[in-house]
């Protein structure tokens, strides 16, 4: 068995992504600090031949303007002897002391030998420095660096402001021999430079970006290990710049991830107690539901006229708790749509309001009797009670209600084509600040102390499932508002064939 084998999950198991290994760390050569330097010595090498081909075609012409001003010197004091002519070693040293196998003048529109020793056969190039452009200069210096040695060549050039020419038939070996050297030289130099300058830019870049990197990613991972444990935060430290900006964000990306650890584990532990709860509740309320059964065979008028809508929330009771133990979990199986009669169903809702006729909050509906919305009944009678409940609840614990509109909570809605609005409000104190930025969030969007928000997000669950929406409405009075929009489901073409 491999090492690999150790590491990869059993068939059927899976693993998240604190249970795989880390890893680990890059050295400091071998990581963005050690590329960093390779491509800061790449980089400058680059830089200096770009400017070592233009350099080594000026030395080459300084070279060669040298070589030239001294024949000029030597072929000026020559041609003042005339008409004697130059003995034969007085021109054996000075085209030793040139380094040249011919030196000829030309003036007046003629030519004249000075000295010459081992005139060549032919010669392999032609130099007008006079003519020499950049773009010539460099392309004739790389052709002498890269296959001089062995050729002759002619150099010519005017003396001075005169309208005197010096010409030099010479061999390239010395220029080439000169040249290998001044490119062994600043190849050195310029590898020197290159070396310098990244150890410096590695330096400074590593201790400003580098070592912040290393110590982000390192906060991380020491973060990932055990996520909920708080000795395990990332102190960003007081530095600035960009880096500081991002550390600080992570420390508090890593809290707000520990708060949402701590709060989904509340959760699960809430949804486990939930179902044992509600375990035991559709017991107690299936015996209820038996002995209510009874009350239907009672002859009191009184009992005949609350015992329907008493069977009807045992009943509806009873079928909560049915589906949440049998689904087990915080999702809202699919509703079973049907047309249905708003009205009635508002009124369901205020019966189970139990709101006191003598007591002054009111509630209105005004829905008309014949609007119908295609929606599950059951949820959409949760959906319309948690909303008036929250106002209900707002307007009994409140003082701060106008009197002038009194406490009220009215029901309106409406049908624009396929889509039914429905209104709920009222005119309590409004919804705080803080409710409105968590607003639908469980136990962070509660408008009054010690709610937990549940209703509005069970709300909204339910009206996502019927395709519609559901949100708050700005009002210009005091109270709060809700707008829900159920649209009817589309309607196939073999449905609308058989109902035609």
């Amino acid at each position: 068995m491999t090492d690999d084998a150790a590491v990869l999950p059993r068939e059927g198991e899976t693993r998240s992504a604190a249970d795989l290994p880390l890893d680990p760390m890059p050295r400091v050569f071998g990581g963005l600090s050690g590329r960093l330097l390779w491509l800061t010595v790449i980089f400058v090498m680059l830089a200096e031949i770009l400017i070592f081909v233009p350099t080594v075609a000026n030395m080459r012409d300084g070279w060669l303007r040298d070589r030239l001003d001294t024949a000029a010197a030597a072929g000026i004091v020559i041609d003042g002897l005339q008409p004697a002519e130059l003995p034969r070693a007085v021109q054996d040293d000075t085209l030793l002391a040139t380094g040249t196998k011919v030196i000829a003048l030309r003036k007046d529109g003629t030519s004249r030998l000075l000295a010459a020793i081992d005139v060549p056969p032919q010669v392999d190039e032609q130099i007008d420095l006079a003519a020499q452009t950049p773009l010539i200069s460099m392309r004739d210096s790389l052709e002498t660096l890269v296959f001089g040695g062995n050729r002759i060549m002619r150099v010519y050039g005017p003396i001075g402001e005169s309208d005197m020419i010096i010409e030099l038939v010479m061999s390239d070996k010395a220029l080439h021999k000169a040249m290998l050297s001044f490119s062994r030289d600043m190849f050195i130099l310029s590898l020197m430079i290159s070396l310098i300058t990244a150890f410096l830019i590695y330096v400074s870049i590593n201790r400003m970006m580098i070592k912040p990197i290393r110590r982000l990613t390192r906060g991380m991972q020491i973060f990932s290990e055990h996520p909920e444990d708080p000795g395990r935060l990332f102190s960003p430290g007081k530095e600035k710049g960009e880096l500081a900006v991002a550390g600080r964000h992570l420390t508090s990306m890593q809290v707000e991830l520990q708060r949402t650890l701590k709060q989904q584990k509340n959760l699960a532990d809430l949804g486990l107690a939930v179902s044992k709860i509600n375990h035991d509740m559709r017991n107690i309320l299936a015996s209820a539901q038996l002995m209510s059964d009874r009350l239907v065979d009672v002859e009191d008028p009184m009992v005949r006229s609350f015992a329907p809508k008493l069977l009807r929330t045992i009943d509806r009771a009873v079928e909560y708790s049915t589906e949440v133990l049998a689904y087990g979990q915080a999702r809202e199986a699919a509703p079973k749509r049907r047309r249905i009669r708003l009205g009635g169903l508002c009124q369901e809702v205020r019966d189970m309001l139990a709101l006191d006729p003598d007591g002054d909050i009111e509630y209105l509906d005004q829905i008309p009797a014949d609007l119908e919305v295609d929606a599950d009944s059951e949820q959409m009678f949760r959906v319309i009670h948690n909303l008036c409940r929250n106002a209900v609840q707002a307007l009994a614990q409140s003082d701060d209600v106008d009197p002038l509109l009194g406490r009220r909570v009215s029901v309106t809605a409406q049908r624009v084509g396929s889509v039914v609005g429905i209104t709920i409000d009222d005119t309590g104190p409004g919804m705080p600040r803080k409710a409105r930025e968590n607003l639908f969030s469980a136990f962070r969007g509660s408008a009054r102390s010690g709610g937990t928000g549940l209703g509005l997000v069970i709300a909204r669950e339910l009206v996502l499932a019927h395709g519609g929406t559901i949100g708050l409405v700005e009002k210009p009075g005091p109270g709060t508002q809700f707008r829900i929009e159920i649209p009817d489901r589309p309607v196939s073409f073999e449905d609308y064939r058989a109902r035609a």
